[in-house]
């Protein structure tokens, strides 16, 4: 049954007469007595008693007019909400983001959004970018606030990358490695060639955090195919006080320095050269294919800006 079939029924019982019913929806009365003779052929049954006075139901035409009414008060209640949504007077997101992303911009995402569509419900997710991204592609989040790698990305997801960050080296001060970088224009630290590291100690992340997944390229494109890692840990502070204390040398992205105070540990960072792919990207990463709702849209729209004041 189609909406249009519910209508019709609904408006030839409640006008009597084909004819009346034919008018009101503006068809002709033979195209409308055709259609109502395919239902009634589609159903196995009649739904009018045909008499010299007009049209009665049959107990079956009470039973389809009954619910055909109830079909149609649905309809047009999801439309009324749909409307709402799209104009943003209710709605709801599933927003995943990384925990440090969380920190920076949550606080400054979410009173903007809120302050343009104070109905919209925001569900949040925090957890690894690699641990989002599956979320996202099981159906259980909308739009996720990540860090996306240069050298994959996932065919079934949409990746607008908003900002780069480039990975640093972070190793002892006294390193004698660290003897070996040099000053080269357009890169933050003295440029340290990781093939240089090939016989060094490591400290790193888990191989199922998006940190380590970086650390891991950039020794494979250095020709680092077995590192040594002496230590492996879930905190990229953690790794950088035990990389600090002369234990390894250890990867992380530059925009989080900042995060760690590093003035009273013995810490040297240096620039990775652009050609062993050392950074990911900030995105808003979302399903392919699929159609935002005007309050996801909006969303990426404050995301974007506030990220571009950030970095």
């Amino acid at each position: 049954m189609t909406k249009k079939e519910l209508i019709l029924i609904k408006t030839i019982v409640e006008e009597k007469t084909i004819s009346g019913a034919a008018k009101k929806l503006y068809i002709a009365q033979p195209s409308l007595s055709q259609s109502l003779k395919k239902i009634e052929e589609s159903l196995g049954t009649s739904l009018f008693n045909r008499t010299p006075s007009g049209l009665s139901m049959t107990y079956a035409g009470e039973c389809y007019y009954k619910t055909a009414c109830q079909i149609l008060k649905l309809y047009d209640d999801l439309e009324s909400e749909v409307s709402d949504i799209n104009n943003l007077k209710t709605g709801r997101i599933r927003l995943g983001i990384t925990n440090h992303l969380g920190t920076l911009m949550l606080h400054k995402v979410l009173p903007v959004l809120l302050n343009k569509a104070p109905g919209l419900e925001i569900q949040i997710t925090e957890e690894g970018s690699t641990v989002l991204e599956r979320e996202l592609l099981e159906g259980r989040l909308d739009v996720v606030l990540d860090h996306a790698p240069g050298y994959y990305e996932n065919p079934c997801i949409d990746y607008s990358r908003i900002k780069r960050d480039p990975f640093v080296i972070a190793m002892n001060r006294d390193d004698p490695a660290g003897k070996e970088a040099q000053v080269r224009e357009g890169y933050p630290f003295p440029v340290l060639d990781v093939k240089m590291l090939k016989d060094h100690k490591f400290i790193l992340l888990h191989k199922e955090q998006r940190i380590r997944q970086v650390s891991d390229k950039i020794l494979e494109n250095a020709g680092i195919y077995q590192p040594d890692i002496r230590i492996e840990v879930k905190s990229f502070g953690t790794a950088q006080l035990l990389a600090a204390k002369g234990l390894g040398a250890t990867f992380i992205p530059k925009q989080y320095i900042p995060v760690f105070n590093t003035e009273d540990v013995d810490l040297s960072y240096y620039s990775i050269d652009e050609k062993y792919g050392g950074y990911w990207d900030v995105s808003i990463t979302t399903l392919k294919n699929l159609i935002k709702s005007n309050a996801e849209k909006l969303l990426i729209k404050i995301t974007k800006e506030e990220i571009g004041k950030e970095y």
